[in-house]
């Protein structure tokens, strides 16, 4: 299971500022002035999610209308069949070694499908959400640039996964290809993907530049997203997963 069960304090986590503006939309490229001082847009497209003050599961920034949106696995967001929604959790944009540079987004508006809620079906283990900062006048999307959603597509490509093992600071990233598990599940073959990498994104198609691209998959699905560190799954982006998207950002 790529999500903790039981929270344990890491360190100190220091809150930062940056800059740097993100023209969202096709590419989300940085604009001519500021694309030699920002940050890299694929760090802080990717996050983590923290509860209680400890990561525990991983997000990233998907395009939508009103810049706000993230993405993981159903089972960051929902305890499944018997369970509910998880409350308090935060988004730290560009999480590494122990630094939040564009501090921490509060999550909301969280939506997982009635069949994760009622049976959690791991073909369904994929969640959206949103996220916002007190004081931010710029939406998310505009802060950390985003991928877009790719649903039904094949099920081999090359894809960067990327998602933050709860005993570590630092993301683990690995550069592969997604075969097919089965019929509604990916696999890849990662290692050092432990506990907490849950609700990474699976990313193709990536923009030279800024690294961003199309999401297709998250660690989740079967087995919770792998039972060993070195073989995670996705549920797979098809039809329920273009539904969902289409429920999340459509919200008022």
């Amino acid at each position: 299971m790529r999500r903790a069960r039981v929270v344990v304090t890491i360190g100190t986590v220091v809150a930062l500022s940056a800059t740097g503006t993100v023209v969202a939309g096709a590419g989300n490229r940085l604009s001519p002035a500021d694309s030699a001082t920002a940050r890299p847009l694929s760090a802080d497209a990717v996050g983590a999610l923290f509860l209680d003050g400890t990561h525990y599961c991983t997000a990233s920034v998907v395009h939508s209308g009103r810049g706000d949106e993230l993405l993981t696995a159903a089972h960051c967001l929902h305890d499944g069949e018997g369970g509910d929604y998880i409350s308090g959790v935060k988004f730290a944009p560009g999480y590494r070694d122990g630094v939040a540079p564009l501090g921490f987004w509060d999550v909301a508006d969280e939506l997982v499908s009635p069949g994760w809620t009622t049976v959690s079906d791991p073909n369904l283990d994929v969640g959206f959400a949103t996220a916002h900062q007190t004081g931010e006048t710029r939406p998310l999307e505009a802060v950390t640039g985003a991928n877009r959603l790719g649903t039904g597509g094949p099920y081999e490509r090359p894809v960067s996964v990327t998602g933050y093992p709860e005993t570590e600071e630092a993301p683990a990233v690995c550069t592969t290809t997604s075969t097919q598990q089965d019929d509604r599940q990916l696999r890849v073959d990662c290692p050092g993907f432990a506990t907490g990498t849950s609700g990474g994104p699976w990313v193709t198609d990536r923009d030279p530049d800024t690294k961003l691209g199309t999401v297709i998959g998250v660690v989740g699905g079967y087995e919770y997203g792998g039972d060993t560190d070195d073989v995670s799954y996705s549920s797979y982006f098809g039809d329920d997963v273009a539904e969902l998207y289409r429920q999340a950002t459509s919200r008022p």
